[in-house]
């Protein structure tokens, strides 16, 4: 879902995902060991995640992906979009037409900032991040909502006090929380989630 770690760590959002009738696939990954991934890392979590579709999921069935920074960014290269690593470094990854909508969760989208590289996604989104996040901030999804506005609409939320792990049931170690009432988040997010999932 994001640069590495458990899905327990977002076990309200699945509970309640799965309450609501989804089938949820929830695949596990290791940490990243650097803040800015490799071409190799990126393109092989987007391939663990298309492998994770063949194994688990009927053809013909809506796939939602639901995606946390990193886990975000890689479900945006999915529905078409080009990922750049810099000037003339492209992170080739194969879409997979499978993925109807998505549910982006303090989405990393710089490395969408060329030109024409958001031009092939034709999906609904919604992006969350928190007002309090200086990892992916607000201003990243509020580009992602101008660069597509002249061919898709994307919801954009932003939670005053949040913060980027805002979204974990279980922070990350040494992480100080700015949220006063994470829980009562955490609750109301999973469910505006799972209500665009289902809608």
């Amino acid at each position: 879902m994001g640069s590495g770690g458990l899905p327990e760590r977002h076990v309200t959002l699945l509970n309640a995902l799965a309450e609501s009738g989804c089938m949820v696939v929830a695949p596990h990954f290791e940490r990243l060991v650097s803040p800015v991934p490799s071409d190799d890392e990126l393109t092989l979590r987007a391939r663990r995640l298309s492998l994770a579709l063949d194994a688990f999921v009927e053809p013909n069935t809506t796939v939602v992906g639901v995606g946390h920074s990193i886990g975000a960014t890689s479900l945006l290269a999915l529905v078409g979009g080009q990922m750049w690593l810099g000037p003339g470094i492209r992170v080739n990854i194969a879409p997979d037409y499978r993925l109807t909508r998505l549910a982006l969760l303090a989405p990393a989208t710089g490395f969408f900032q060329a030109p024409r590289a958001l031009e092939a996604i034709r999906v609904p989104i919604l992006a969350w991040v928190g007002s309090e996040d200086n990892i992916t901030p607000p201003t990243q999804i509020e580009w992602l909502a101008q660069a597509m506005g002249d061919w898709q609409t994307v919801d954009v939320r932003i939670t005053k006090g949040a913060g980027h792990f805002s979204f974990m049931d279980q922070s990350p170690p040494h992480i100080t929380e700015p949220l006063k009432n994470k829980p009562a988040f955490i609750e109301e997010y999973s469910n505006e989630v799972c209500n665009f999932v289902v809608g």
